[in-house]
């Protein structure tokens, strides 16, 4: 029973569930990243190419084997795609946290004892180093 209970502890704990949620999020945004370059990117290129799709034209055959080189330009894209969005995000909720820092404002230093106050605290002071 104690095997469960630590292990609730840990799924349970806010860093584990983050991660969970980031992780899930992170392979929506890839399935969206990688409609943009099949669907719109790689026919885009393909316009300029004069209707070369990269994916099937990129490809190498050895023997009975076909390597595809289109397929991992591709996968490159998007990859340079999703890090680009995610280096956005990241700078776009630094510089948010930044502002809110700044907004706060700092607690103001104790007011500077009068004159009056002062000789007040020397004489205290040296009564009590008569008694």
């Amino acid at each position: 029973m104690k095997f469960v209970e630590e292990f609730k502890a840990f799924a349970m704990r806010g860093n584990v569930m983050d991660m969970a949620v980031g992780v899930v999020i992170g392979g929506a945004f890839g399935k969206i990243v990688t409609a943009l370059v099949d669907n719109i990117l790689m026919p885009t290129i393909g316009l300029f190419t004069g209707g070369l799709d990269l994916t099937n034209a990129l490809t190498v055959r050895v023997r009975d084997v076909e390597i595809q080189f289109g397929a991992f330009t591709q996968a490159v894209i998007d990859f340079l795609i999703i890090a680009f969005c995610i280096f956005m995000m990241i700078k776009f909720v630094n510089k948010m946290s930044k502002k809110k820092e700044e907004e706060e404002p700092e607690p103001e230093a104790a007011p500077e004892p009068s004159a009056e106050e002062k000789l007040l605290t020397e004489i205290r002071d040296l009564l009590k180093e008569q008694k």
